[in-house]
């Protein structure tokens, strides 16, 4: 069913993308810069909104064009689409906010090999979403994306002023406080 034969859809797959299918913890999609910049919030929200950007954008761009590329080739033409986008960023960062550019570093690059921002392209052409549709799935996940990187972020910080066994520092607890919010993110699925 799409979103013009129910006008309510639209916001059920709007809050189906934001919490009940969050792209990180219950696709599990983008789980490597949720881990690796989640050191403080102001990385991961920096990190979060460039993610955010170019995965409304991609889906924008690959919803517009997918239609006139050849099944074979999609799935390159969307990297390359992404990569694009993700240069964009980059310029705009570096000129914009050379501190933040320098900070996010060699994660900055990483947002094109992104499995979140791929996966939800292909996930909205598997689908076969409209133009409107598509933009509409991006942006839910794409906000999705951006609270589950933040939560995370907040709850790795406040861990470190926790007594957290030393054997558990770092990741094995990162890891472990993952599995508990995807938990919880799971517990939305009877919402819609």
């Amino acid at each position: 069913m799409s979103f013009s034969e129910n006008p309510t859809s639209g916001t059920d797959e709007f809050i189906k993308g934001l919490w009940r299918e969050n792209p990180v913890f219950v696709q599990v999609l983008g789980m490597c810069p949720v881990l690796a910049v989640t050191n403080t919030a102001r990385n991961a929200l920096a990190m979060g909104l460039a993610t955010m950007f170019v995965l409304v954008m991609s889906n924008l761009a690959i919803s517009s064009i997918r239609h006139w590329i050849p099944k074979q080739v999609r799935i390159a033409t969307f990297i390359l689409v992404i990569a694009s986008l993700v240069q964009m960023v980059e310029i705009m960062l570096k000129k914009v906010s050379p501190p933040l550019y320098q900070a996010l570093g060699i994660f900055l690059p990483l947002i094109t090999t992104n499995c979140a921002v791929l996966g939800v392209a292909v996930l909205a052409v598997q689908t076969d979403y409209n133009l409107l549709e598509s933009v509409v799935f991006a942006i839910a996940n794409a906000v999705g994306f951006g609270i589950a990187i933040v939560v995370f972020a907040g709850l790795r910080e406040h861990l470190e002023l926790l007594n957290v066994p030393k054997a558990m520092r770092g990741v094995p607890i990162a890891f472990i406080v993952a599995g508990l919010l995807a938990l919880a993110f799971l517990g939305f699925s009877g919402i819609v």
